[in-house]
């Protein structure tokens, strides 16, 4: 399967998920983490998707949605959808800004193979309400976007500091509600891509927001300090609480 972290809010850390799983991808075994909502019965979930980087490196920030979605009653699972040969591949020190972006078009689809196969685990799993949406974070936003256009299972999309990749852009015909935030000072990832994904959600008829943050760099939303942190924490927790929870 996969694996998720994400918390909200508080500054003290969640502690270990509630459940270790794993998902098949080619020859191996992709660590899945799940994150209880603390309810009874059937429940939504969402399956968050990291940046280039990992979760390791930031999983802190990550858990922040982590709690603020189980605190809506939804189950978090991070996927660590990257095999070791992705992980080498996107290294910053061995890899250019080139090599990368060429490997990362010839890698989404395979990712978001894996994905929908965690989207067919979890839904049928007893304690699923059958409803799963995705939360992706610059890379993971990408491959969030390109699945949740192959996949009509998803339920809902939200997307920070990322877009749509080229080459699944005109083959769109179906996205689910969506919602992109994004810094309007981000030199990673230009905001064009996420003004982009909306329009092209709206396009194909579906409720779609854009929320820009002005000043805001890429990844702004990881700080432990800045206000737009919680801002943005609780814009996605709100999000797929209606679309999800409602």
């Amino acid at each position: 399967m996969t694996g998720l972290a994400a918390l909200l809010l508080p500054a003290t850390a969640r502690g270990a998920p509630t459940e270790q799983l794993s998902v098949a991808a080619g020859n191996e075994s992709l660590s899945l983490s799940r994150y209880a909502a603390k309810l009874t019965g059937k429940r939504p979930a969402v399956i968050v998707l990291h940046g280039s980087r990992g979760i390791e490196l930031r999983q802190r920030a990550y858990e922040r949605y982590a709690d603020a979605l189980t605190a809506a009653g939804i189950d978090s699972y991070f996927l660590h959808y990257m095999t070791g040969r992705d992980t080498a591949a996107l290294d910053p020190k061995s890899s250019t800004k080139g090599s990368r972006e060429a490997y990362d078009t010839g890698r989404f689809d395979g990712w978001s193979e894996t994905v929908s196969t965690t989207v067919t685990t979890i839904l049928g799993r007893a304690d699923s309400s059958g409803q799963v949406g995705l939360l992706g974070f610059s890379l993971g936003g990408f491959v969030a976007a390109n699945t949740a256009a192959r996949d009509a299972r998803i339920g809902a999309l939200a997307v920070l500091y990322a877009g749509m990749p080229e080459a699944m852009a005109g083959k769109v015909k179906h996205m689910p509600p969506s919602i992109e935030l994004h810094g309007e000072a981000d030199q990673n990832v230009s905001i064009a891509n996420g003004k982009k994904l909306i329009e092209l959600a709206r396009s194909v008829g579906a409720d779609a927001e854009f929320v820009p943050y002005p000043g805001k760099p890429h990844g702004f939303d990881f700080s432990d300090s800045d206000p737009m942190t919680s801002d943005a924490i609780d814009r996605v927790a709100r999000f797929f609480r209606a679309r999800l929870a409602a």
